[in-house]
């Protein structure tokens, strides 16, 4: 059975996204987070140990708990993250 997150934010888009999420912040101890792209492309920076991915409706993105990191709208996008207590399946 999948596991269901405990929280999701709001759908965000290119002009909503808040400045929290823009730059450098990281989840909680024991906390993973998923960012999911409903519309459009968002580039995930992990800045421990330090990469990119580019994030698509088809590619959502990990966040591990405690990880640093953020996110850039590259053009339109809507997104959200999801929160669990537990690793997510997919």
């Amino acid at each position: 059975m999948a596991t269901q997150p405990y929280r999701s934010t709001p759908i965000f888009d290119e002009d909503t996204l808040p400045a929290a999420l823009r730059g450098q912040h990281n989840t909680k101890a024991g906390v993973w987070g998923m960012v999911r792209v409903i519309e459009g492309h968002v580039r995930l920076t992990y800045l421990n140990p330090p990469s990119e991915i580019e994030l698509t409706p088809e590619a959502p993105g990990l966040l591990l708990p405690e990880q640093p990191h953020f996110v850039t709208p590259l053009g339109p996008m809507k997104m959200r993250v999801d929160f669990y207590d537990q690793p997510p399946a997919g």
